[in-house]
């Protein structure tokens, strides 16, 4: 029997291989390469659709005093954000931002960023925060994934991976609920060891080093972070080891926070 060769897997290899060549984008801060086949259109309207729609799942906090630090903390850092960022030439990565941020009332010690600035914070948060400025490290660090295009990172990854790098519309109208378990993927609510968790213990530890200069920038102490990501440490349980975690281990995270303050220190005005 004549033996057949099968050639498509290299035709799409060749592809994905030629978009990620000609779809690199530099992280600011620490200037690293990263793919990016999702336009920032496309990923602002998901983003923003979803937000809305999570805010009408969801019962927002009454307690005036805990949503106005959340929203002061959040205009602060954004407004350093924007300072930073046009400084130093990155102006056109956030112009489109439109920010926003809300204090959800649940008992999980979470936060996030969606791209575009939309935030959301859990008041189980809060009692790990402590004070302001604890609620600034988690704030730097949340904005920090959205500014550095983390979301569209993974997206690029998966779409590139499963769909050849479809356009992320294209992908919306032929395979929509594949489209839509990538984008839930993107944001940590799935991923698998191997590909995609290495990628998220780089986006921490990126987002980590970018958020002690955003909370810097906006008058907060950096060295807050320490004592904060302790606070996370000890509220936690078993902890699977770090090469099955989207998260740089605990005493990693608090060596690489220590290794980077002199840095971040230096845009520290009180």
């Amino acid at each position: 029997m004549k033996k057949v060769t099968r050639r498509w897997p290299v035709g799409v290899f060749l592809l994905t291989a030629m978009m990620m060549a000609y779809s690199c984008s530099t992280v600011p801060i620490t200037g690293r390469k990263q793919l990016n086949l999702v336009s920032d259109a496309e990923m602002m309207s998901m983003s923003f659709s979803q937000y809305d729609q999570f805010l009408k799942e969801n019962k927002l906090s009454t307690d005036k005093e805990q949503t106005e630090m959340v929203k002061r903390v959040g205009k602060r850092i954004a407004a350093a954000v924007e300072k930073y960022m046009t400084d130093n030439g990155y102006a056109a990565h956030i112009k489109d931002f439109a920010w926003e941020f809300n204090l959800v009332d649940e008992d999980v010690p979470n936060a996030w960023c969606m791209p575009g600035g939309k935030v959301v914070f859990y008041t189980g948060i809060l009692p790990l925060t402590k004070d302001e400025e604890g609620l600034a490290v988690v704030m730097g660090h949340e904005i920090a994934h959205a500014v550095a295009k983390h979301g569209n990172e993974r997206m690029s990854h998966e779409m590139g991976v499963q769909m050849g790098g479809a356009a992320l519309s294209v992908a919306l109208n032929e395979k929509p609920e594949e489209t839509k378990a990538i984008y839930m993927a993107a944001f940590g609510l799935g991923s698998q060891v191997g590909f995609m968790l290495p990628y998220s213990r780089t986006h921490e530890t990126e987002a980590d080093k970018m958020g002690l200069i955003f909370m810097a920038m906006a008058g907060y102490n950096p060295e807050a972070a320490v004592p904060f990501w302790k606070r996370m440490a000890a509220s936690g349980g078993q902890k699977p080891p770090e090469f099955l975690s989207t998260h740089p281990a605990d005493e990693t995270r608090v060596k690489n926070l220590q290794a980077y303050m002199p840095e971040a220190l230096k845009y520290y005005k009180k």
